[in-house]
């Protein structure tokens, strides 16, 4: 063998010698890229009753959320949100199914208000979660998802309509119940909850949910998971821990409580809520899961506006929106809505109008979950979350209920800058927000074009969705409905 044949011989030893020392580093390369790019999981921060002002990095003066702040700061904090309905249930459904209350006809909470001599007869409506509708975790749990809840259901008041019939494998604490006093329970232990077993006395149930939800983590981290955390804080009666209510109390004390929050057990309550979402993150964090988590956190409706004190100030409000809870206008239905995936997300404001039902088709966009998208209503804002794309869209409200806490039956839309309200036995009322966020001024008269054409659209919808509408009340007496107290659903037949 000459020299050349020699060389080319060795190298062609030395060749496969290296490809056969790197073949096993480059397949466990490509291995390693493949699991970095797993789907990713969910935590779903779910409050009840927490009005956008609630929270210090949306303009609380007094309530104190460093842990929120901080997941506001890292994510996309959306400044334009809105819940799907002003009261829970129907809010509740559309997050779970990404449809209108008014298709699913879950358009008041599960008991609702019956008000019998009032002007307009309410329509019977659904009060649970039917088994038909295709939920978010049936969905994700298609795809290898593990779901889990953990907290407030209120979806329906036999255990059939609970979480495990909608696609949940796990249900702790989720069951009929709107509040923790429910069937004489509490904030502390014992709960009196069929699906949560009692702590030691005086435990705090928001801490008892955490444990639960970290040791649910624990038990899943090795799938893909979509944890649905619903709070039930910060819904009354109002209970928190002691050394929390003094925090603020001493304050208050110093003249350091808020001109619109001064109330030191909610602001305890805002409190635990923030130390919860904290609990959990540093769990993600070293359990190694937060990069490859989605965390989302919302609420249900706009916040309670606790009544006036004996100095006629307002121990809690949503201003400088209108109203809160149980009412129409924008205190009713405006809400915080943050969204952190690191390195995903987009760290930044969005002034993009947002709505419950958006977040269904949005999370199985973002986890590449297939569903059926006329099944939905709401709108895939991934591109918004990704690349700070900006849509304008149309939203639209239907309450064909009374509410004890002001709401008349009403129909909105809100499209750019205008909101129009179709409010049943009464004038229509339009207000341009961009000048008057307080709706404080009703400019219909003067922009008749504008009403005629949101009118339109409203009326569109509502067919669309085959929307149940109020009727004229044959037993309609105004002294009788001045002095008869509303009824609960439990205790009044449909008339």
């Amino acid at each position: 063998m000459n020299s050349i044949h020699r060389l080319l011989y060795l190298t062609k030893i030395n060749y496969h010698l290296l490809i056969c020392f790197l073949l096993p580093f480059f397949i466990s390369t490509v291995g390693l890229g493949q699991e970095d790019q797993k789907q990713p999981n969910i935590v779903f921060f779910f409050v009840d009753d927490m009005g956008i002002k609630d929270l210090s990095c949306y303009g609380s003066d007094f309530h104190q959320s460093p842990n929120i702040d901080k997941l506001a700061s890292t994510g996309m904090k959306f400044t334009n949100a809105y819940a799907a309905c002003t009261v829970c249930s129907p809010s509740r459904a559309a997050l779970m199914t990404g449809q209108y209350p008014a298709r699913l006809r879950i358009t008041d909470w599960i008991d609702g208000w019956f008000m019998p001599y009032a002007s307009m007869k309410i329509p019977e409506w659904q009060l649970f979660l039917p088994s038909e509708s295709k939920t978010l975790p049936e969905e994700l749990r298609k795809n290898g998802y593990k779901t889990i809840h953990v907290g407030k259901w209120h979806l329906g008041d036999e255990e059939k309509d609970w979480p495990l019939s909608h696609g949940f494998d796990v249900n702790i604490g989720g069951w009929k119940a709107g509040s923790p006093a429910t069937n004489k329970g509490s904030y502390f232990s014992p709960y009196n909850n069929p699906t949560l077993a009692d702590g030691e006395k005086g435990e705090f149930l928001t801490d008892r949910l955490v444990k639960e939800a970290i040791h649910q983590i624990e038990i899943a981290k090795e799938k893909p998971f979509y944890l649905q955390f619903n709070f039930y804080n910060v819904h009354t009666p109002l209970q928190a821990k002691p050394e929390k209510v003094k925090k603020y109390q001493s304050l208050i004390g110093k003249g350091e409580g808020g001109k619109h929050h001064q109330n030191p057990t909610y602001a305890a309550m805002v409190e635990h809520v923030d130390d919860a979402v904290g609990q959990i993150i540093e769990k993600l964090e070293n359990e190694g899961l937060i990069d490859n988590t989605i965390i989302v956190l919302s609420s249900d409706n706009g916040g309670l506006e606790l009544k006036a004190n004996k100095k006629g100030r307002k121990p809690k409000s949503n201003y400088p929106y209108r109203t809160g809870k149980g009412n129409f206008y924008e205190g009713g239905v405006r809400v915080p809505m943050i969204v952190k995936w690191k390195g995903k997300v987009i760290q930044a404001e969005s002034d993009v109008p947002m709505m419950t039902i958006d977040f269904m088709p949005t999370l199985l966009s973002l986890t590449s979950t297939k569903y059926k998208k006329k099944a939905v209503d709401g709108v895939d804002l991934s591109q918004v979350l990704t690349k700070k794309e900006s849509i304008d869209r149309t939203l639209f409200w239907h309450y064909p209920h009374y509410h004890i806490q002001g709401a008349e039956p009403y129909s909105a839309v809100l499209k750019g800058r205008w909101k129009f309200y179709r409010i049943y036995g009464k004038k229509d009322e339009l207000y341009d927000l961009s000048k008057d966020i307080g709706e404080a001024s009703n400019v219909i008269d003067e922009n008749e074009d504008v009403a005629i054409e949101m009118e339109k659209e409203l009326k569109h919808w509502l067919k669309k969705t085959n929307a149940q509408l109020p009727v004229k009340n044959p037993h309609f007496n105004p002294e009788k409905e001045k002095k008869t107290k509303p009824y609960k659903l439990r205790n009044q037949f449909w008339q």
